[in-house]
């Protein structure tokens, strides 16, 4: 379906690129947002994918072009169960759902729930959505990127009691965690009702520390 609307949008069109930060991710593919043009029609195709719930939104760090107009239109074909949105397969996750979590590391996923505490440690932040940070889920913010986020209106520490939904690749450090280098991974949502009592957690895969790197994220929307 995906690939289907691709053709129908760009087959025999001019395409422009518009770049916003990082021209190429590690494999070598364009980082561009792209545009085909036909005579005085312009079309996005990211945006349209996006709207029609055909595909999940990511971003770089370095890379920001469009991501607020992307994420907008991935809301509303989300409210309205569109495309992927409408198949369990691609549902977001409940934080206190470890054992669906663990089975999904090193993939890409958005996951929801309330942050329990802050944990503040010389190298990182740990945003710990259960008091038994030995085992939930967490999110994992470099010292370094701190000023970063904030900068961008994210204020990591005051995001303790929050209602928040993270957008990343699912690790292994004392229970599934994502890493956060930017503000567009974090939504802080409205209020919501006391949250389930967590699953038990899975077995850990091998090397389950907190300090262990996180692979290389891509960047762009996920078909």
């Amino acid at each position: 379906m995906p690939r289907r609307l691709l053709s129908q949008l760009a087959s025999g069109a001019e395409v422009e690129l518009r770049y916003g930060g990082r021209r190429l991710d590690r494999h070598g593919h364009a980082l561009a947002q792209v545009f085909a043009v036909k005579g005085d029609q312009r079309v996005w195709p990211q945006g349209e994918l996006a709207a029609r719930g055909l595909a999940r939104v990511y971003s770089f760090p370095d890379n920001h072009a469009c991501i607020k107009e992307l994420l907008a239109r991935e809301g509303e074909a989300r409210a309205k169960h569109a495309g992927v949105w409408g198949v369990s397969t691609y549902r977001i996750l409940a934080a206190s759902d470890l054992e669906r979590l663990g089975r999904l590391t090193r993939s890409h996923q958005l996951v929801e729930g309330v942050v329990a505490a802050v944990g503040d440690t010389r190298a990182r932040l740990y945003l710990n959505f259960d008091r038994d940070w030995h085992r939930d889920f967490t999110i994992v913010v470099e010292r370094k990127d701190q000023a970063a986020l904030k900068a961008q209106g994210l204020d990591v520490k005051a995001l303790a009691g929050k209602h928040v939904r993270v957008r990343g690749w699912i690790e292994w450090q004392n229970g599934p965690a994502v890493r956060v280098t930017h503000a567009e991974q974090i939504e802080v949502l409205p209020d919501a009702p006391a949250a389930p009592a967590a699953l038990a957690a899975p077995v850990a895969p091998a090397s389950p520390h907190r300090d262990r790197e996180a692979p290389a994220a891509p960047g762009g929307i996920a078909l």
